[in-house]
């Protein structure tokens, strides 16, 4: 509805018309449609909530990390989610500087592979510091050699591993390393055109900080694109635990002892009888032989039993189980 002008503003606004200080033509709606500029070699593929989702997914990655990769390098490793943002493949790779650490990591089974990058002083402390030194980067970038790629493929396939669980909630995923490569020109998984989105993570081992970039091409994200909300995630994420809960309430609650007892019979006897009673006296209770006895698990009455013996052992046959609505 639109805003209703008081009396005094609709004065004010005719003694502006009359003097010439507003002008009728100005105030006429052009009637032109606005136009948005569209860029169509650069298609907008990652919404905000897809890359907030991803942001997500990478910072229970990040505290896997945290967790587990200081059992390899002995050290204390921070790792810390900065930003994704998506950009052109072209950008990413005329981005990237030689020599570099670029994982070749194939989503089955999602099809199409993605890339982990890891800074070249990473690369350098994590085989310092395998090797048995303090884990301090080289004073001068070099080439890696076959042995220190064999090492850092070592790790690498730790990460790798690691990337099951954070994504559970969106698809089941089977990583696997394929190659790692020290020069981008062999790292062409798709075109240089194609839209990706990068996770930038920073990674501090002991004093040396560094950061590793994660490339999801959205050809490989394509099928699970759906599932890449927030909403999504957080719902199949409360279900899952949810399961996961009852799961360990169930088996914790199947190993705890529980008492039970077959009540033979009741009597009632005075004090005077009970102080006198000696060894091989009888109490008359009121229960007939033939007749069943009541069963107690804890406090509750659950069974009814007939008496009886197994081998050595007085036991009771169960012959009914009593229900809650009984």
């Amino acid at each position: 509805m639109s805003e209703v002008l008081s009396q005094s503003e609709i004065d004010s606004l005719l003694q502006a018309l009359n003097s010439g200080e507003l002008d009728v033509e100005d105030m006429k709606d052009s009637g032109e449609k606005q136009v948005r500029e569209y860029d169509f070699s650069r298609p907008s593929k990652f919404s905000k909530e897809h890359l907030r989702t991803l942001e997500i997914i990478f910072e229970h990655y990040g505290r896997l990390l945290s967790t587990n990769l200081p059992v390899y390098l002995r050290k204390n490793i921070q790792v810390e989610v900065m930003n994704s943002e998506a950009v052109t493949y072209s950008e990413f790779t005329n981005a990237l500087s030689n020599p570099v650490l670029l994982g070749i990591v194939n989503l089955s089974p999602l099809s199409g592979n993605i890339i982990l990058e890891v800074a070249s002083n990473l690369g350098y402390a994590m085989v310092d510091r395998m090797l048995g030194g303090s884990g301090l980067p080289l004073d001068k970038a070099r080439d890696f050699s076959e042995i220190e790629l064999l090492i850092i493929e070592r790790l690498m396939n730790v990460c790798v591993e690691l990337l099951r669980e954070p994504w559970l909630n969106v698809i089941e995923l089977s990583p696997r390393l394929e190659r790692i490569e020290t020069n981008s020109q062999f790292a062409q998984i798709i075109s240089p055109s194609e839209m990706i989105a990068i996770v930038t993570i920073n990674v501090k081992i002991g004093d040396v900080e560094g950061m590793m970039n994660v490339c999801l091409p959205y050809l490989t994200l394509e099928d699970v694109m759906d599932k890449l909300n927030t909403k999504y995630w957080f719902s199949t994420m409360q279900l899952h635990d949810e399961e996961q809960y009852m799961e360990a309430i169930e088996t914790l609650i199947s190993k705890a002892p529980i008492p039970i007892k077959a009540v033979l019979g009741n009597s009632t006897i005075s004090v005077n009888d009970f102080v006198n009673l000696q060894a091989g006296d009888i109490i008359r209770l009121d229960s007939k032989v033939d007749q069943e006895l009541p069963v107690y698990v804890g406090n509750i009455e659950k069974f009814a039993a007939l008496p009886g013996a197994s081998g050595d052992y007085y036991a009771v046959r169960v012959t009914s189980v009593i229900r809650e609505e009984q």
